[in-house]
C-alpha cells in the first residue's frame, strides 16, 4: 500500500508510450462517426506493455479494432472476453506482439487497451472505429465530445473487485506527453447555422449551408473535454436514414438486412406559466467529500456543493402549489428532510430553503443505491406522477447495479441526472436518465447549473408525448422490425432516435410512416433508396441499442445473454462479454528481454475523491509490476462561505405561491428605502402586490441573462398576479418609473 505526498510534477519520469491520438469523426444529423488513431513509441531499453484507459460515452459504440506495429497492419478480431484474453496473453508469452481492447468491468463508458511486447525502439498506431448518438442541450445545439478527463471511480465497500482506472496514475495537464488533432466533417440536408466550441476552431463551410468542416487550433492542450456544439437551420425536422446491410451477412439478420434510422426532436406546445402541475419532486444530492471541489479548473467558477445548494433554491422556489417535495443527502450513508414527501406550502418551503442553505459535503463516499431504494419503497401519491432529480459528480463503481435499481421502478417514475464537473461518469448519469425516461445534463467549467437544472425542471413540468405507437406504410412484401423496445414517452426538449431493420425484397420507392400519440399524428415520408456505407454507422448504433437493452436488464436470463454475445460478434460492436484482440505471428524471432508494463496517465483531476481529502488506493504490486509514476494530489482547500448574490436574495424572498412580501429585506435588494417604496405604490394596490411586481421588474432589470433560471418562478409570480390584482398595469407603469426600467406589460401577460 503506497503513501501518498505532494511531490513537484518534476518527479514524474516514467517513459510514456503514447505520443499522439489524432480523431477524424463525421457527424450526420444526431449521430458521429469517429476514428481514433493512437500513436505509440518505445523508447525504452526493454519490451513494453502499454496501457491506456479512455473514457468514451456510454452510447458510443466501439465496432472496429486495428494496429499498424513497425509497418504491418493487423486487424483485431472481436472474440468473447475470455478467449481474447487468453489470446493475448497466450502471445505475449510467446513474444509476439499483440493488442487487446475491451470495457472495464462494472462499467460502459471506460475502454482498457493493452498493447503488448512493444520491442526496444518500436512504434505501434492502434485505430479504433466508434459512432455514437449526440444529444442534444437546451438551447437545441447537438453536442459532440472526445473526453479528457477520467475520474477514479468511488468504491462502496462489498464491491467486487477494483477498477484499472483506479490505479493508472494521474499528471497534471500540462504535464501530458501526448498532443492532440480533431478533424470533423459535419453534414445535415437541412442546412447547419454554426458549430460552437469553447476550443479555437478553424472552419470552413459550404455554399449551401449543408456541410461544413472543423478542425482544432494548433497547440490544443488535452486538458479538458474537447466539446462542438452543432446547430441546424431546422432541428425539429423528422429525419431518416436508410443503409444497406452488409454484404456477405445472412439475409434476415441485424447485419444483413438494411437498417432505418428514424430521428425525431419534436417541438411539444409548452404548459402555460403558473399552470398548476400536480407532481412528486424528489431531489436528491450528493454530499460526498469531491463535491468540495470546483466545478471546472479555472477560478471563478463555484464549488460543486454551493452550485448545488443554489441551484435547489431555485429548484425549490419554482415548484408549484399543491405539489409534493422531499429532499434527500447521500455519500457513505443517506438523510432525507423529511420521513417521506411532504405537501408543498409556505411553512413547508421556508423550512427546507433553511435547511439547504445549511448543508455541507459531509457524509463521505458515494453510495446512491440505498438512497434510491428508500425512495422506491415509498408509496407514490395517487394524481401526482414521482419525479426524482439526482445531482452528483458521477464517481461510483457499481454503476451497472445503479441503473438496474432505476430501471426496476421507472414505470411509475422519471429521473432527471446531473453530472458535475469535469469527469462525471456518462455511463451512471445518462444512464439512470435514460433508463427512467427523463434527461441528464453535464455541467462543467463555467457552466451555471442553475440554467441547466431549471430547464430540467421545465420538462418536468410540461405536457409529454405519450402512448406513443408507429405505423409503417411498405409496400407488400416488406416488414419493418423495430430493434429494441422503441419509446414510452418523449418528453420536451429530448430527442429520440428509432431503429428499425427492414425484412423483405427492397425496391426504390417513397413510403410513409405514421408517428402517433394520444394526440395528433405526424406522417413523414421517406424515399427507400438505400445508402451504401462499408462503416453501417445505423447498423452499428442498432446493434448499441439492442445491447444497451439485452445488458442492462438485471434479470437477464441465458437466452438474452446469448442473444447479446451472438449481436455483439456479428456486428463487431462491443459489449460486456466480448473484447477485440490481434496478434502480430509474423516477427520473425520473438520479442527478447523482460517486459515492462507502463501505464499511460490520465489528465488529473486534482483533488480527492469521494471520502476524505487524500484517496486511499490500494495498489496490488504483484498485478502492476513495479511503479515509477508519483501521482500528484493536493487536498481540496475549503472555500471562505460564499456571498449570497442579490438574485439568490430576491429568490430566497419569494413565497411559495408565487408572490413577494413588501419589508426592509426587499428594500435592500432593490436599493431603496421602505418609505420611497411605499410612497410610489399606486392607490388601493396592496403591499405584497405593489413588491410582487417590483421584484419581477427587477429581474428583468439586473438579471436578464440569467433568465433562464428564474423564468419558472416569474411564471408562478405573473399567475398570482392575474388571479390576485384587476389593475396590475398601472402598477407595471410606476414601478419603471421607480426602478428606471423599461420592462414591457407584455411580461405580465397584458
Amino acid at each position: 500500500h503506497m503513501e501518498h505526498f505532494n511531490y513537484p510534477l518534476c518527479y514524474f519520469h516514467t517513459p510514456v508510450p503514447l505520443k499522439s491520438i489524432s480523431v477524424d469523426v463525421i457527424i450526420r444529423g444526431f449521430v458521429a462517426d469517429v476514428v481514433s488513431e493512437l500513436q505509440y513509441q518505445n523508447e525504452e531499453k526493454n519490451p513494453v506493455e502499454a496501457t491506456f484507459v479512455f473514457p468514451l460515452d456510454d452510447e458510443a459504440a466501439v465496432y472496429a479494432f486495428e494496429g499498424l506495429i513497425d509497418g504491418k497492419r493487423i486487424e483485431a478480431q472481436i472474440r468473447e472476453k475470455k478467449q481474447a484474453e487468453q489470446e493475448y496473453d497466450d502471445a505475449l508469452s510467446e513474444g509476439h506482439q499483440a493488442f487487446l481492447l475491451g470495457r472495464e468491468e462494472n462499467t460502459s463508458d471506460i475502454f482498457m487497451c493493452n498493447l503488448g511486447n512493444l520491442p526496444p525502439g518500436g512504434e505501434a498506431t492502434l485505430k479504433l472505429r466508434y459512432v455514437q448518438a449526440l444529444a442534444v442541450e437546451p438551447d437545441d445545439a447537438v453536442r459532440f465530445v472526445l473526453p479528457a478527463v477520467l475520474n477514479p471511480r468511488y468504491v462502496p465497500e462489498g464491491s467486487e473487485g477494483g477498477t484499472v482506472s483506479q490505479q493508472i496514475p494521474r499528471v497534471s495537464t500540462e504535464a501530458l506527453p501526448y498532443a492532440l488533432t480533431l478533424s470533423a466533417k459535419v453534414e445535415s440536408p437541412y442546412g447547419i447555422n454554426r458549430v460552437d466550441s469553447k476550443c479555437s476552431l478553424i472552419q470552413n463551410m459550404s455554399e449551401d449551408r449543408t456541410a461544413a468542416q472543423v478542425s482544432l487550433a494548433k497547440g490544443h492542450q488535452f486538458d479538458r473535454d474537447v466539446e462542438l456544439l452543432i446547430y441546424y437551420e431546422d432541428v425539429h425536422k423528422t429525419s431518416t436514414i436508410l443503409e444497406a446491410g452488409k454484404s456477405g451477412a445472412t439475409p434476415g439478420s441485424l447485419m444483413g438486412d438494411p437498417a432505418l434510422l428514424l430521428s425525431l426532436y419534436p417541438n411539444i406546445p409548452a404548459a402555460k406559466a403558473g399552470q398548476c402541475v400536480p407532481g412528486e419532486f424528489i431531489f436528491l444530492l450528493d454530499r460526498s467529500g469531491s463535491m468540495g471541489t470546483l466545478i471546472g479548473y479555472s477560478s471563478g467558477s463555484q464549488s460543486r456543493i454551493e452550485s448545488a445548494k443554489e441551484t435547489l433554491i431555485f429548484l425549490l422556489k419554482s415548484l408549484p402549489l399543491g405539489c409534493y417535495f422531499n429532499i434527500y443527502g447521500f455519500g457513505s450513508t443517506y438523510d432525507s428532510f423529511y420521513p417521506q414527501s411532504v405537501k408543498y406550502t409556505q411553512e413547508t418551503m421556508d423550512t427546507s430553503v433553511q435547511r439547504v442553505k445549511e448543508l455541507h459535503c459531509d457524509l463521505g463516499g458515494t453510495e446512491i443505491v440505498k438512497p434510491l431504494k428508500a425512495i422506491y419503497s415509498q408509496p407514490c401519491f395517487e394524481g401526482h406522477p414521482r419525479q426524482i432529480f439526482v445531482f452528483t459528480d458521477g464517481e461510483v463503481f457499481n454503476t451497472n447495479e445503479v441503473i438496474a435499481e432505476v430501471r426496476r421502478n421507472s414505470h411509475f417514475h422519471r429521473c432527471f441526472s446531473f453530472g458535475i464537473g469535469e469527469g462525471a461518469s456518462t455511463s451512471l448519469v445518462k444512464g439512470i436518465a435514460r433508463a427512467a425516461g427523463g434527461s441528464a445534463e453535464f455541467i462543467t467549467g463555467k457552466e451555471r447549473m442553475q440554467a441547466k437544472a431549471l430547464q430540467s425542471l421545465k420538462k418536468a413540468l410540461q405536457p409529454a408525448v405519450s402512448g406513443i405507437s408507429l405505423n409503417w406504410e411498405l409496400p407488400s412484401g416488406l416488414e419493418a422490425k423495430l430493434v429494441g423496445s422503441g419509446p414510452q414517452v418523449i418528453f420536451q426538449g429530448q430527442r429520440c432516435l428509432i431503429y428499425a431493420q427492414i425484412q423483405g425484397q427492397l425496391q426504390a420507392t417513397i413510403v410513409r410512416y405514421n408517428f402517433q400519440n394520444e394526440s395528433p399524428t405526424e406522417t413523414t415520408k421517406f424515399s427507400l433508396q438505400l445508402e451504401k456505407t462499408d462503416r453501417l454507422p445505423v447498423h452499428r448504433l442498432a446493434a448499441q441499442a439492442l445491447l444497451q437493452e439485452l445488458e442492462e436488464d438485471k434479470e437477464t436470463v441465458e437466452e438474452k445473454r446469448l442473444l447479446a454475445l451472438e449481436t455483439s460478434l456479428s456486428s463487431g460492436v462491443v459489449c460486456s462479454q466480448t473484447a477485440y484482440v490481434g496478434v502480430n505471428t509474423e516477427l520473425g524471432k520473438p520479442v527478447q528481454g523482460p517486459l515492462l508494463r507502463r501505464d499511460v496517465p490520465l489528465p488529473g483531476e486534482l483533488g480527492a475523491k469521494g471520502g476524505g481529502s487524500v484517496p486511499d488506493l490500494e495498489w496490488p504490486l504483484n498485478q502492476l509490476g513495479v511503479r515509477f509514476a508519483i501521482p500528484f494530489f493536493t487536498s481540496s482547500r475549503s472555500r471562505t462561505k460564499e456571498e449570497e448574490s442579490p438574485l439568490l436574495k430576491l429568490v430566497s424572498l419569494q413565497n411559495a405561491d408565487g408572490s413577494w412580501p413588501h419589508g426592509p429585506a426587499l428594500a435592500t435588494i432593490l436599493d431603496l428605502s421602505e418609505a420611497e417604496i411605499s410612497d410610489k405604490a399606486p392607490t388601493h394596490v396592496t403591499p405584497d402586490i405593489w413588491a410582487t411586481v417590483l421584484a419581477i421588474l427587477w429581474l428583468h432589470l439586473n438579471a436578464a441573462e440569467k433568465r433562464d433560471e428564474w423564468e419558472l418562478l416569474e411564471g408562478k409570480a405573473v399567475h398570482w398576479l392575474q388571479v390576485n390584482s384587476g389593475d396590475v398595469l398601472r402598477c407595471v407603469n410606476a414601478g419603471n418609473e421607480l426602478l428606471g426600467s423599461r420592462v414591457s406589460p407584455q411580461v405580465f401577460g397584458l
